[in-house]
């Protein structure tokens, strides 16, 4: 189950007059100010219309002003998007299935059913008379086939992907259309030859095993098969980690005042990770450079640690990993959990 376009989904239940406008979410909501997209509207992101002029989450709010200056800018509104989620969740919590969340707009739900297309749209149906919100189902024989089903789906469909039409559907697509599979893991199967999904799914998991590792390599290739073995589990979502991040209004040149920013962000960090009481065993910092050039470098704390000291120590020796100077408009310190 995935909510369509769910934060903007949000704020229109709350501003029906903008239902069928280009709404963008993001930062404070102001695109003369830095910032980046959390989420647009469907009409935002341009869907039949020319790439130039499509807008996305992570894109900055000012090229995205640019792209459709009479667009309705809203700022991020958490409180609300938990709110809005716990209902979805406890929605169809109610219909007795097994449900794992995956996050604000995302779930698992385990059903055993000769007509699963009924399940779907008794899950579309009960979602949308709770919140009023609009989902897509994806139906699959595993979690992996499921949740690759939704993106058919969209918005507010169902589909399904089952062994049957996997090549039909996927075979063509590149390898980062897959789950799990990203941009700098499609490009170095590329490298190999390999730069479509049924390319992927007929390599020798060995010739993979020896390019990406014992485990990866061979997981690439069942993937490209649609096969998956996790199941669906009930146990309370848990965030892998937590982060914070401030985007500069300036640039900021003096690499001592990015030390201090750093510090900053760790200490918010640290008392997240003892909210949490969950011990961080890695720390992330993200830096994006001017223009636009983001960059992650990680830590590998000695042992699972809720010290801010620790954290903060932790994100200053990651910052040290970046070699270059350059004046920088938003940094990021994250804390990863021990798996668990």
């Amino acid at each position: 189950m995935d909510l369509d376009q769910f934060i903007v989904a949000v704020e229109v239940l709350r501003r029906p007059e903008l239902r069928g406008l280009p709404v963008i979410v993001g930062g404070d909501g102001d695109p003369a100010k830095r910032g980046v997209v959390a989420s647009a509207s469907y009409e935002a992101r341009g869907l039949g219309g020319p790439v130039s002029k499509s807008v996305h989450s992570g894109l900055p709010l000012r090229t995205a002003a640019r792209r459709i200056p009479d667009a309705v800018f809203l700022p991020v509104d958490r409180t609300a998007y938990d709110t809005a989620s716990d209902a979805v969740m406890t929605a169809l919590r109610s219909l007795g299935y097994m449900v794992e969340v995956m996050g604000w707009d995302e779930a698992f739900v385990a059903v055993d059913s000769g007509d699963p297309e009924a399940a779907a749209r008794q899950i579309q149906a009960t979602i949308g008379a709770a919140t009023e919100l609009d989902c897509s189902v994806g139906i699959g024989r595993n979690r992996l086939q499921a949740k690759l089903a939704t993106d058919f789906g969209k918005p507010a469909g169902i589909f399904r992907l089952t062994g049957e039409n996997w090549f039909e559907v996927l075979g063509d697509r590149p390898t980062d259309a897959l789950w799990g599979i990203g941009r700098k893991t499609a490009q170095k199967l590329a490298g190999l030859g390999i730069d479509t999904v049924t390319a992927l799914a007929t390599a020798d998991p060995a010739a993979l095993a020896g390019a990406f590792g014992p485990a990866t390599g061979p997981w690439l290739v069942q993937t490209a098969r649609g096969i998956s073995s996790a199941e669906v589990t009930d146990e309370p979502y848990q965030a892998r980690g937590h982060g914070r991040e401030t985007t500069f209004q300036h640039d900021i040149g003096d690499w001592d005042r990015v030390r201090e920013e750093i510090r900053g962000l760790a200490r918010r960090v640290a008392q997240d990770v003892d909210a949490e009481q969950r011990p961080a065993t890695r720390i992330v910092v993200k830096v994006r450079y001017v223009p636009f050039r983001t960059f992650t470098r990680g830590h590998l704390l000695a042992e699972p640690t809720m010290d801010p000291a620790v954290i903060e120590a932790g994100a200053l020796a990651a910052l040290d990993r970046f070699t270059e100077r350059e004046p920088v408009r938003l940094l990021g310190v994250r804390a990863e959990f021990e798996p668990g």
